[in-house]
């Protein structure tokens, strides 16, 4: 189990941009990977990121999102782009694949168009 912490969301109109951020014991050394929760739908995934760097994203989120390391702050960072009311959710980390012990309290992104 890992206990993760997410930062950095908030309140934002659409078109602004916001870095979100992950952070917990250990991740330096294992695959993340960034989720989300729209109100009323399931959380689904977003993108991950290998120990090296290697990075995947959901198709339909493409060239809006970058995943990064910041190995020196052991963090995992996630910028989004151009964000959109559809943006709007709570963003969580986890390890990949995902284990549901690590889930945290996430991150609050509402987007107001």
């Amino acid at each position: 189990q890992v206990q993760l912490v997410e930062s950095g969301g908030g309140l934002v109109q659409a078109g602004e941009s916001l870095r979100l951020s992950c952070t917990g014991s250990g991740i330096n050394n294992r695959a993340m990977a960034w989720y989300r929760q729209a109100p009323g739908k399931q959380r689904e995934f977003v993108a991950r990121i290998s120990i090296t760097g290697v990075t995947s994203y959901q198709n339909s989120l493409r060239g809006r999102f970058t995943v990064a390391r910041d190995y020196a702050k052991n963090t995992v960072d996630l910028q989004i782009y151009s964000l959109k009311p559809e943006d709007t959710g709570v963003y969580y980390c986890n390890t990949y694949p995902q284990d549901t012990n690590n889930w945290g309290q996430g991150t609050q992104v509402t987007v107001s168009s």
